[in-house]
C-alpha cells in the first residue's frame, strides 16, 4: 500500500494534497450544514404561525448559512474533480512509463516465458487505474471516519444504543466485501492466461498483420469460434461468483433494513412524548441514516483497499523484475578498430528448451573478410547475431573481440558498435527519413551518412517513388501513409542498417525479398564495406 502512495507522491504531489484537503473539506461541511438543519427546523417549529411580519434573525441567519454551506460544497466538489482528473490523467503517463521502462530494460529470454507475460499482461491490466483507486478508497475512508466521528457525537443525544445497532448491522457487509475482493482477485489471477488467449483470438481476427492468411485460408470461422468458446466459460464463471455475492448481498440489506426499522421506533417515542424536539428527532433520524451510510462508505473504502492492494501487487511484481543481461560495474572501453571476432566453444539453448540450439561452436570472423553462417532451418545461425547482441548470453563458452570477452563491454556500447538486419526486420510506421535515420537516432540529422546509407541499400528508386520522398509515411497505419512491397521494405531495413556506422555488421538473410538485380548490387554493397567492416552474413546453403 506504502509502495502505490509513493508513486503518487512521486508522481504530482501538489494534487495529491490538495485531494485531500478538498476531501476533509467535503466531509466536514456535511455535517455542519445538519447541524444548521436542527436549528433551522426549531426555529420554524418555534415560530411557526407567528406572521412574516415577526421573521426572527435567527431564522436569516440559519437560512443564509445553509445555502452558503451548501453552496461551497458545491464549488469544492467541483474543484476536486478538476484535481482528480488532472491526477488521474498524470497517473496514468506515469505508470505506463514505468512499466514501459521496466520491458525495454528486461532481457530477450523473458519474452520465451509464458509466466512473464502473465505477469506483464495483470501490471497492464491494473497501471491505469489501481494506484488511483486505492488514493480515492483510501481518501474515501478518511472522509468517512471524520463523517462517522461527528456522526456519532450527533446520536450519542439519544444513546450509544443506536450506535451499537449501527455498527453490528454493517459487520456482515464488511465480511462480503472482503470475501467478494479476494474470490474476484483469485478467479483473475487463475484466468490470466486464458484472457490472453481469448486477446489473441480477437488480434488474429482484427489486427493487419494477420488479415491475408486468415481471410485466404478461411480462419475466420474458426477463430471466432475459439474466441466465443473462451468469452464465454470466462462470463460463466463470473456469472457464477456473482449470483453468490449477489445472495449474501440480500442478506446483508435486510440486517441493515431491520436496523433501520428498530432506530425509527427508537426515536419515535421520545419525539412524540415530546422529550425530542421536532429539530433533534430529524437530526438523530438524519443523522443515523448518514451514519449508515458513512459506515458502509468505509466498508466500501477498507474493503476496496484490501482489494486494490491485491491487485497492485501485480504492478509492483512486474516492476520487481531485473534482467539477467546487464553492464559489468567497470567496463571496458570498446576497442577503437576492431580487427576480430571469436566464437569460442558457445553452447546456448533458449528458455526451457532441452535441446541446445548451438553446442561448442566455434568460428573466427576477420576485418576484411564476409563470413558466412550457413545451414538449414534450426541451426543457430540467427541465434548467433542474437548472442553477439548480447540478446542473450551463452550458457557456456563466450563470444571475444580483439581477444576481450564481450560480457567486459558496457552494453549500450557494445550494441552502439554492433548494427544488424534480422530477417524479421520491422516495418517502422514512420517516415522513410525516421525509418532509416533509426539506425543511429542520436545523428539523425547527417544528410550526407543519409544519402550515403540509401545508396548503398539501392533504395533509392524506392524514395523516389514516395510522393513526399523521404518525409512519406510508410505503411497504411495512419493517415496519408504509403504502402511498399516486402522487398521495398526489406531495402529500407537495409538503408537503416547501413545509416549506422558501426564496425561490426550483421546481416540476416539480407536478399531474401530482393529481385537478381537487387541481389547483385547487394553483393556490390559488401564489398564496397568489407575492408572497413567485420561481416557476418546468415544465408541458406545453396544445393
Amino acid at each position: 500500500m506504502l509502495q502505490a502512495f509513493k508513486l503518487i507522491w512521486q508522481c504530482n504531489k501538489k494534487s495529491l494534497v490538495l485531494k485531500v484537503f478538498y476531501t476533509l473539506c467535503t466531509s466536514l461541511l456535511p455535517l455542519a450544514n445538519l447541524y444548521v438543519l436542527k436549528i433551522l427546523v426549531d426555529s420554524v417549529t418555534q415560530y411557526a404561525g407567528s406572521g412574516f411580519e415577526t421573521f426572527p434573525q435567527t431564522l436569516i441567519y440559519c437560512i443564509i448559512a445553509f445555502c452558503g454551506i451548501t453552496l461551497l460544497n458545491r464549488l469544492i466538489n467541483v474543484l476536486s474533480t478538476v484535481n482528480n482528473d488532472i491526477l488521474t490523467q498524470k497517473l496514468i503517463d506515469f505508470i505506463n512509463n514505468l512499466i514501459q521502462s521496466q520491458s525495454v530494460r528486461l532481457d530477450l529470454a523473458y519474452y520465451d516465458n509464458p509466466d512473464y507475460h502473465d505477469t506483464f499482461h495483470r501490471a497492464q491490466q491494473e497501471a491505469a487505474f489501481r494506484p488511483i483507486r486505492i488514493l480515492e478508497n483510501f481518501v474515501s475512508t478518511l472522509s468517512s471516519l471524520i463523517s462517522l466521528a461527528g456522526v456519532s457525537v450527533m446520536l450519542l443525544v439519544a444513546s450509544w444504543q443506536v450506535i451499537v445497532v449501527m455498527v453490528v448491522a454493517v459487520v456482515p457487509t464488511f465480511c462480503v466485501k472482503l470475501y467478494k475482493s479476494r474470490r474476484i482477485y483469485r478467479f483473475r489471477r487463475e484466468a490470466t492466461q486464458t484472457m490472453r488467449r481469448s486477446n489473441y483470438y480477437g488480434q488474429l481476427l482484427s489486427d493487419r498483420t494477420y488479415a491475408k492468411e486468415v481471410r485466404s485460408f478461411g480462419l475466420a470461422g474458426y477463430f471466432r469460434q475459439c474466441y466465443v468458446s473462451i468469452r464465454r466459460k470466462l462470463v460463466s464463471q463470473l456469472l457464477a461468483i456473482s449470483r453468490r455475492l449477489a445472495y449474501y448481498d440480500a442478506l446483508t440489506a435486510i440486517i441493515e433494513a431491520a436496523a433501520l426499522v428498530f432506530v425509527l421506533f427508537f426515536l419515535v417515542r421520545p419525539a412524540i412524548s415530546g422529550a425530542l424536539t421536532i429539530g433533534s428527532f430529524v437530526m438523530l433520524f438524519e443523522a443515523f441514516r448518514r451514519g449508515q451510510g458513512y459506515l458502509n462508505s468505509l466498508v466500501s473504502g477498507v474493503s476496496g483497499l484490501y482489494e486494490h492492494k491485491l491487485f497492485i501487487n501485480n504492478l509492483f511484481e512486474f516492476l520487481k523484475l531485473e534482467p539477467a543481461i546487464t553492464s559489468p560495474d567497470n567496463p571496458v572501453p570498446f576497442p577503437k578498430s576492431v580487427e576480430e571476432i571469436l566464437f569460442d566453444n558457445i553452447t546456448f539453448s533458449y528458455p526451457e528448451m532441452k535441446t541446445p540450439t548451438l553446442s561448442h561452436f566455434t568460428m573466427r570472423a576477420r576485418r576484411g573478410e564476409v563470413t558466412y553462417l550457413e545451414g538449414e532451418n534450426g541451426y543457430g545461425k540467427t541465434t548467433l547475431l542474437k548472442l553477439m547482441l548480447r540478446l542473450y548470453d551463452p550458457q557456456a563458452g563466450c563470444i571475444r573481440i580483439n581477444g576481450i570477452d564481450i560480457r567486459q563491454f558496457d552494453l549500450a556500447e557494445l550494441r552502439h558498435n554492433i548494427s544488424a538486419i534480422f530477417q524479421d526486420y520491422v516495418q517502422f510506421y514512420f517516415t522513410a527519413r525516421e525509418n532509416i535515420t533509426f539506425g543511429e537516432i542520436e545523428n539523425a540529422d547527417d544528410a550526407h551518412r543519409l544519402a550515403d546509407a540509401i545508396r548503398l541499400a539501392d533504395a533509392d528508386s524506392v524514395v523516389s517513388r514516395l510522393s513526399k520522398g523521404l518525409d512519406t509515411p510508410l505503411g497504411r497505419q495512419f493517415d496519408h501513409g504509403e504502402e511498399l512491397s516486402m522487398g521495398q521494405w526489406q531495402r529500407i531495413a537495409l538503408a537503416r542498417q547501413l545509416y549506422s556506422r558501426a564496425p561490426i555488421l550483421l546481416f540476416d538473410e539480407p536478399t531474401a525479398w530482393m529481385d537478381a538485380k537487387a541481389r547483385a548490387t547487394f553483393n556490390a554493397t559488401l564489398e564496397t564495406l568489407r575492408p572497413d567492416h567485420i561481416i557476418l552474413l546468415v544465408r541458406h546453403r545453396e544445393v
